[in-house]
């Protein structure tokens, strides 16, 4: 008898209390870590008077937010495997001022599945109470809490959910990237694979109600969901919902008219829309797109415009602040309803001269949200100054193209707010006044000398030039670079700040001036150079000498007498090549 007393208890009992202990154990964590998201340690000044019309609330359908600074739906590689990162990447922008803070993709349906990229789910009612850590983080600051439901159509592979892919005409998506997957087939949709994909929407929007999110989205972008219909390329239908553009956005209207009837009497329902695919005659032109606008003009609460394309999210080198203005100018003048824009928005000019001139009513922002999430705060205590402006350098990108988690090249802390408890504005204080030599101001070493001071520590920042900034030094004078100063700029303006930090320029350091010094602690920040070394089929890099030298690598290449090798230190330095012919070879792909 007691023996099964025992066991009764073991299998019955003890699996809850131990599940409810570790969860009791996050909850405590997630407490201590998101009370201190709620706070900065700066003295609260004064708004510039321009900058107050940033701070309206907006009313978006059923719900008001309570700014225009609207976080839009980005990806950060996590997914429902990291739940409280995903909930904590999102509340460190709620408790910097973003009014409405949203998800990045979630997939509606297993149909829908991006794998290898990293990306939400609503599938299912076991994805409620994950999305539930993210909703109530976020309210805990007053701010509006957003998802971006999505199915991929054309442009997905299913890896993981081994779903057939379908399209509006069984098209696939070409694409020379082994991650997208190349030349995969699709099937095309039946009326009843229509019914079914507009019913797995408002299920999705169902379960992100109870979700507790107030704005829902119906993403018809970048190929994606119903858009895929819009473009006469991918839609080759000749039934109710193929042909001329009302029937071509018809799957769209229905689609937002059903989730609206379902959620929309609770929820803002947000359709984020492409306007220009930038693809000439084969995508939706300008005039295509405001038209198909047109057609759904008050069928939404909120309309989330951009581009599609490289330039959506174009790098500094091709686009600068506001860039997408033009393309989406024409939008207020065709609907009531509010409408958020992105453009890189990091200048609080530029985003009030957007709002007074009718360009946009939200000011939208995913790189310089990343960047800075405290930038709203910074702007409503006069602190503009102390802005880290994003700088376009699109590692932020990069890094979900390699199924990683998001990262930053102007905030550190960006995907670490619940694994390690970093803020991106306040630091633990230092355990003692020691003092830390830090060697070399480039970007590591600045960021380096600017928390140690931050923490408290007797800083020396000691650096062989005598302008600081390393490698931003001569990378920034590069043609569209020029943003790429902020790195430096940002830092050297803290530093400037703090009287515990001493900083000497034109100053090399040996290893005996280190040990006549004797600082509590060292950091050695001198940085890296591009290597001249070169690949062959036979050799690797781990077999080639440390330093080859030109005659060595002459030699690994088969005794070519006039080759020489350069770098970009080599080219920014002067020396170029002095005749032809010159090949150019990318190491890294995407870098810069």
């Amino acid at each position: 008898y007691q023996r099964r007393v025992f066991f009764f208890f073991f299998f019955f009992f003890f699996p809850p209390l131990m599940f409810l202990r570790t969860a009791m154990r996050a909850a405590r964590r997630g407490s201590e870590i998101w009370r201190s998201f709620g706070t900065t340690t700066a003295t609260p000044l004064k708004c510039d008077p321009n900058h107050a019309i940033l701070f309206e609330p907006v009313k978006l359908g059923p719900v008001t937010a309570p700014n225009r600074f609207f976080q839009v739906p980005h990806a950060s590689s996590a997914g429902p495997h990291m739940p409280h990162t995903r909930a904590a990447i999102r509340e460190v922008r709620a408790a910097g001022g973003w009014g409405v803070v949203c998800t990045g993709y979630v997939s509606i349906h297993p149909s829908a599945d991006d794998a290898p990229f990293v990306h939400s789910r609503m599938w299912s009612d076991d994805d409620i109470p994950t999305h539930r850590l993210m909703t109530d983080a976020v309210h805990r600051h007053g701010a509006l809490a957003g998802v971006e439901l999505w199915h991929g159509a054309n442009y997905i592979r299913n890896r993981f959910s081994r779903e057939a892919p379908m399209s509006a005409s069984g098209l696939g998506w070409h694409s020379g990237y082994s991650r997208y997957g190349g030349n995969t087939q699709t099937a095309t949709m039946s009326r009843a694979d229509i019914r079914d994909f507009k019913r797995w929407w408002v299920t999705a929007a169902e379960r992100a109600r109870e979700a507790g999110f107030d704005v829902i989205y119906v993403y018809a972008g970048m190929g994606y969901g119903p858009f895929s219909f819009i473009p006469s390329r991918l839609n080759r239908r000749t039934d109710e919902y193929g042909g001329s553009l009302v029937n071509r956005v018809r799957l769209l209207r229905e689609t937002l008219e059903e989730v609206s009837a379902a959620v929309g009497r609770t929820c803002a329902v947000a359709c984020r829309f492409t306007v220009d695919e930038l693809l000439d005659r084969d995508g939706v032109t300008a005039e295509e797109g405001r038209e198909a606008l047109g057609l759904l003009a008050e069928v939404p609460d909120l309309w989330d415009v951009k581009i599609s394309g490289e330039r959506d999210c174009g790098s500094a080198r091709l686009v600068q602040e506001a860039y997408q203005e033009p393309h989406v100018s024409w939008v207020k003048k065709v609907t009531s309803k509010p409408v958020v824009g992105t453009g890189r928005f990091t200048t609080p000019d530029t985003m009030a001269d957007q709002i007074r001139r009718g360009v946009l009513d939200l000011i939208g922002a995913a790189r310089p949200s990343i960047a800075d999430p405290f930038l709203p705060n910074k702007i409503k205590e006069g602190r503009a100054e102390d802005i880290r402006e994003c700088i376009g350098c699109n590692i932020c990108i990069g890094t979900w193209h390699e199924g990683t988690l998001l990262r930053c090249t102007q905030n550190p802390t960006m995907g670490e707010e619940w694994r390690k408890g970093w803020h991106p504005e306040r630091i633990a204080p230092a355990p003692a006044a020691d003092t830390v030599l830090v060697v070399g101001a480039g970007p590591a070493g600045l960021e380096c000398a600017r928390a140690a001071g931050q923490r408290g520590f007797r800083v020396m920042l000691s650096d062989a030039r005598a302008v600081l900034g390393g490698r931003c030094v001569r990378e920034r004078t590069l043609p569209g670079l020029s943003t790429w100063a902020r790195v430096s700029d940002y830092r050297l303006l803290q530093i400037a700040r703090m009287a515990n930090v001493e900083v000497y320029r034109g100053s090399t350091v040996t290893a005996q001036d280190v040990l006549d010094l004797a600082p509590a602690h060292v950091v050695i920040a001198t940085g890296a150079k591009w290597t001249s070394h070169l690949l062959t089929p036979s050799e690797s890099i781990s077999e080639m000498p440390p330093l080859a030298t030109q005659q060595q690598q002459q030699q690994q290449l088969g005794g070519a007498k006039s080759l020489r090798v350069l770098t970009p230190d080599d080219i920014m330095d002067g020396s170029l090549p002095v005749q032809g012919p010159v090949l150019v070879y990318d190491f890294e792909h995407f870098y810069m």
